[in-house]
């Protein structure tokens, strides 16, 4: 080879990184959000929603229907008690139903109104906005919080920051214990969690529920909506123009900057109505600047239509700078309310909840089974008969104690050996043996077609048969 063709060599000097001891790294996994309180009109309505429907998960479980939790989903015993409706694992397509029923009703509000249901209904965001309630109230306003954060720890600082945790963690070990209560029975559970004697299951999952609301509403907030609900991903696809979303109008808006609020000529020194007090920002609860754009995060909470709308009065200037509006009314044309996509979901919900209706309206209160004696087919009697055994299984799905009498079809001449009527408890099951007897002149057959009829003491309309064969030794 030549000299020519070498390859130049080049050093590098490579500098290794040596971490200093004296110095402590920072870490800050986000840049935390301090959300400052507002007063108008969506946050009334917002506060007045969430607190109905914490009130109704708060007092649900204490219901008693029939001297019974009137909601009781008994995991356990595969029993779901819903006031005077009892449902049992061949009665979970009602449950499908009622989750279809509520994905189309989510999908048809979200086309029509946004993401009203993340900012108005959701579990997370009703949590947050109690948690951040306790905060302000222990730690003070948005302002007080930065400044008690930058603090060094004293003793003022401890005592605000503890008992901001104990609010939470105690709010959220009341959560769990009424989440838990829906699935056990809610009175002995809080006996039993505060005296100790409560199961290991269902301590383990009180704190495991806690430990979970004290972490979303406590510390991950936003996180929550913006990078682990998949509501926030695929709500786009619903959206359209005719779609009513939390928007700026950037028309009337730009150019956004501050001015003497005696000031009439601004428009003259080309700004449009937006002051840029950012108290748009400074109030949501997710950290976005609603100016911007829509946005995925946004949950359409109205904070920052409030807070424009109160900056607005104040300055004098026209209320709805941000607004529940259209992208076409933006643009100047007609907002389209009644629209395909619209009425596609609303059609589809109402056939989806018609089947519901129909599900519930045929759905027989009582269940019965057969169980056939497995030792064997048949056997002779003393007196030359021949003999099928049975057990009838009976579950009363209602939550009423029922008598029900039973007979069979398909043999006129058989003689019954048992019990005719039957009482069962509520939501409970009862195993009936009887025996069937028949003579063997009149077996026309070897295998014989049968039918075992149930009939409701009260409700001669509740009517159940059920089919099943009688051998005989022909």
């Amino acid at each position: 080879m030549g000299v020519d063709n070498k390859i130049d060599i080049k050093n590098i000097p490579v500098e290794v990184y040596k971490p200093d001891p004296d110095k402590k790294a920072k870490y800050n996994p986000r840049d935390r959000i301090y959300v400052r309180a507002v007063k108008g009109l969506h946050q009334t309505l917002r506060r007045n929603i969430g607190f109905v429907f914490m009130a109704a998960f708060m007092l649900l479980p204490w219901l008693q229907f029939n001297g019974q939790q009137a909601i009781l989903l008994d995991i356990v015993e595969q029993r779901f008690y819903i006031f005077g409706l009892t449902l049992w694992p061949q009665d979970f397509t009602i449950l499908a139903w009622i989750f279809v029923i509520a994905a189309f009703a989510l999908f048809f509000v979200t086309t029509f109104y946004g993401r009203v249901w993340c900012g108005y209904l959701c579990p997370q965001t009703v949590w947050t906005f109690i948690f951040m309630w306790f905060e302000e109230k222990f730690q003070g306003t948005r302002n007080q919080r930065m400044k008690l954060d930058q603090e060094p720890w004293s003793f003022n600082k401890l005592w605000r920051k503890g008992l901001t945790h104990f609010s939470w963690l105690a709010f959220s070990v009341l959560t769990a214990l009424i989440f838990v209560g829906y699935f056990t029975p809610v009175d002995q559970l809080f006996i039993q969690f505060f005296t100790f004697e409560t199961s290991f299951w269902a301590a383990v999952s009180v704190w495991f529920f806690a430990f979970c609301t004290y972490g979303n509403a406590g510390w991950m907030r936003e996180i929550m909506c913006t990078h682990i609900c998949p509501y926030a991903r695929f709500q786009s696809a619903m959206f359209d123009k005719d779609t009513f979303t939390v928007t700026y109008d950037a028309k009337r808006g730009e150019n956004r900057g501050p001015r003497a609020r005696k000031d009439t000529d601004y428009k003259a020194k080309g700004l449009g109505d937006c002051i840029d007090c950012n108290l748009c920002v400074h109030v949501c609860p997710t950290g976005i600047d609603i100016r911007n754009g829509l946005q995925y995060e946004c949950i359409n909470c109205g904070a920052c239509i409030d807070a424009c709308d109160d900056t607005m009065d104040k300055m004098g200037y026209a209320k709805g700078l941000i607004s529940y509006t259209t992208e076409h009314s933006l643009e100047g044309k007609t907002t389209k309310v009644i629209r395909g996509k619209l009425v596609g979901y609303f059609m589809v919900l109402v056939a989806v909840c018609a089947a519901f209706a129909w599900t519930l309206v045929v759905r027989k209160p009582v269940v019965m089974d057969i169980v056939r004696d497995r030792g064997a087919l048949f056997r002779e009697t003393d007196e030359g008969l021949i003999e099928n055994t049975y057990t009838l299984k009976v579950i009363n799905k209602s939550q009423l104690e029922q008598t029900y009498r039973l007979s069979v079809e398909g043999l006129d001449d058989a003689q019954w050996i048992g019990e005719k009527e039957l009482t069962v408890k509520g939501g409970e099951t009862a195993n009936l043996p009887i025996s069937l007897s028949l003579d063997p002149v009149d077996a026309k057959r070897p295998v014989l077609e049968i039918e075992f009829v149930l009939q409701d003491s009260d409700e001669p309309d509740v009517r159940l048969t059920q089919g099943s064969k009688f051998f005989s030794a022909r």
